[in-house]
């Protein structure tokens, strides 16, 4: 790609996360809630940089950013696991938005056995990670598919 299809593309990206920046801090500020959200983010962002200090493939700058990535996208779901877990319940979009995320893990998994077999390409710290993130989800994937999909409000059991 030419160098200003690589900037257009750059600049479409930073107008989509200033654009959902301004829908999450402006116009939906008024959905937040406070009083269920008191997951302490330090103690998923201690333990990522931790690792992704100690647990990379080089120990360079941006070796290390992306590692941190990986194992941030791993534990991303527990805020929404624990608000849920601290409420009871989830709304219908909450409910099908987790599942999609999920579902886009189970494509990544897909996308490692493709890999492997084709190019015979194996990441650890990807699949490890992706392990990690699919196993928070399997309780939630459950819940969604004997509640949400019948029809039934996500409600957890007590």
């Amino acid at each position: 790609p030419s160098p200003s299809t690589l900037k257009q593309w750059y600049q479409r990206r930073v107008r989509g996360s200033v654009g959902t920046c301004y829908l999450i801090f402006m116009k939906f500020k008024s959905t937040y809630d406070s009083n269920h959200d008191t997951f302490r983010v330090e103690f998923l962002l201690g333990p990522c940089l931790i690792l992704a200090l100690v647990l990379n493939h080089s120990f360079t700058f941006s070796e290390i950013l992306w590692t941190f990535s990986i194992y941030l996208e791993a534990g991303a779901i527990l805020p929404q696991l624990f608000m849920m877990s601290k409420t009871g319940e989830a709304e219908t979009i909450t409910s099908h938005y987790l599942f999609m995320l999920g579902a886009y893990r189970g494509l990544y998994i897909l996308n490692w056995v493709y890999r492997f077999y084709t190019e015979s390409f194996f990441d650890p710290i990807a699949v490890v990670a992706g392990v990690v993130q699919t196993v928070l989800y399997i309780d939630f994937f459950y819940l969604y598919i004997t509640k949400v999909l019948k029809g039934k409000s996500l409600v957890l059991p007590c």
